[in-house]
């Protein structure tokens, strides 16, 4: 064989060799693209997205906690490949809740850094597990407390996921799953979730809107769901800011003759614009709270800090019904005994709301046009939103704009 030859062999060799390469690429893809008998894409065709993600970590980035100073920094980090049971979520919206601030300082124990916060999340399916029927690819999907647990044990069935023992919830806990040892929350740009935890979102309420009834809306939809609320039933409000302002806005829209309890003085006309009956501003002494005592058939208070609890709970009518949802650090309230004997009021705490619940809300909202209010962020501005909603200044969910990490 002469040079040329050579030279031309090598040519043809290399081209069929690339041509191969293309033909077993090609139905890789073909194949990741189609379930079984060509139903349902499995990653989205032409996205950044292709079939390793179901055998690789898949890239993520956004802001995470690196200590208990709860500063927050843009970090990269890998999630999960997406697993047969599993969905790949394209972030558009996350909101912030006072829960992350709590756990990412370490005020309710330590934790794991670093830490990706976010427990409100929304955004677009971009690749489904084999198993998936519930979602399919360019669905619109949220992700609450919850990403991951058994799904199948009669603690679900009868209680919620949320009291299941093998739940992992949706930041900062043990996942042997996760390449960083725990789960890592929705400040980011995706995530990766059992699909059981995940809901859809309807077309009639937007991504911004829809993200705060992912926590906060089930977590006042739920107590408000079990106390069988009816039209006329004398309602408070304890907590005027992300979970009260929407727990106002449900009950008002069952009918509800709403009293809000506010610290806050200047969000009283905020407040009369969410349909409540009375505004009542109470100070660190809680005397007005007296003026007021027996009158109410069920409260909910969604305080993130310590208070009070028997000063609130005489409000409520002998055997009437309160619940507490707000935790705060260290997870303690102050309860006087003897104050709430003598109320003989029926006191319970919450604790989110199951999935069944989380899905409910979302509808009930977009239909009913309970919509929470926002302030749209980017990601350089959460630590000063996080400092605001500590001062309690935010109006009164901030969301973040997954574009921006």
């Amino acid at each position: 064989m002469n040079n040329q030859d050579s030279k031309s062999t090598k040519r043809s060799t290399g081209h069929d060799h690339s041509r191969r390469e293309f033909i077993q690429n090609s139905a890789l893809v073909g194949s990741g693209l189609m379930m079984a008998g060509g139903a349902s894409p499995l990653f989205a065709a032409g996205s950044k997205y292709g079939p390793e993600v179901h055998t690789q970590n898949v890239p993520s980035r956004g802001y995470a906690a690196f200590d208990t100073s709860g500063v927050l920094k843009p970090w990269k980090f890998e999630r999960r490949p997406v697993g047969d049971n599993d969905v790949l979520i394209d972030v558009k919206f996350a909101s912030i809740c006072h829960s992350d601030i709590h756990q990412l300082k370490g005020h309710w124990g330590p934790q794991q850094y670093p830490q990706v916060p976010g427990h409100e999340i929304v955004g677009i399916v971009a690749a489904v597990g084999k198993n998936v029927t519930k979602f399919k690819v360019g669905d619109r999907a949220g992700v609450g407390c919850m990403v991951d647990g058994c799904k199948n044990g009669t603690c679900c069935e009868e209680h919620g996921e949320q009291y299941c023992p093998d739940t992992v919830f949706t930041y900062g806990y043990p996942q042997e799953s996760s390449p960083t040892g725990i789960s890592q929350g929705g400040y980011s740009s995706n995530i990766v979730v059992n699909d059981h935890f995940a809901v859809h979102i309807p077309e009639n309420i937007s991504f911004e809107e829809a993200a705060p009834l992912l926590c906060a809306g089930v977590t006042t939809y739920s107590p408000l769901l079990k106390f069988d609320l009816k039209k006329g039933d004398k309602v408070g409000v304890a907590g005027i800011g992300g979970l009260g302002h929407l727990a106002v806005k449900l009950a008002v829209s069952k009918g509800a003759e709403v009293t809000a309890f506010t610290t806050t003085a200047d969000k009283v006309e905020d407040i009369k614009g969410f349909g409540v009956k009375n505004v009542v501003v109470v100070d660190d002494e809680l005397k007005v709270l007296g003026d007021y005592r027996g009158q109410l058939d069920y409260m909910i208070n969604t305080f993130p800090v310590d208070y009070d609890v028997a000063a609130y709970a005489a409000v409520v009518k002998p055997f009437g019904t309160y619940t507490q949802v707000g935790m705060p650090e260290g997870f303690s309230v102050s309860a006087n005994a003897l104050g709430l004997a003598a109320s003989r009021v029926n006191f319970n705490a919450s604790l989110i709301g199951d999935m069944k619940e989380t899905q409910e809300v979302v509808n009930y909202c977009a239909d009913n046009k309970v919509l929470p209010e926002i302030q749209v962020i980017s990601a350089e501005q959460i630590n000063q939103a996080w400092e605001d909603v500590v001062a309690k200044k935010a109006r009164y969910r901030y969301v973040i704009d997954a574009a921006t990490f």
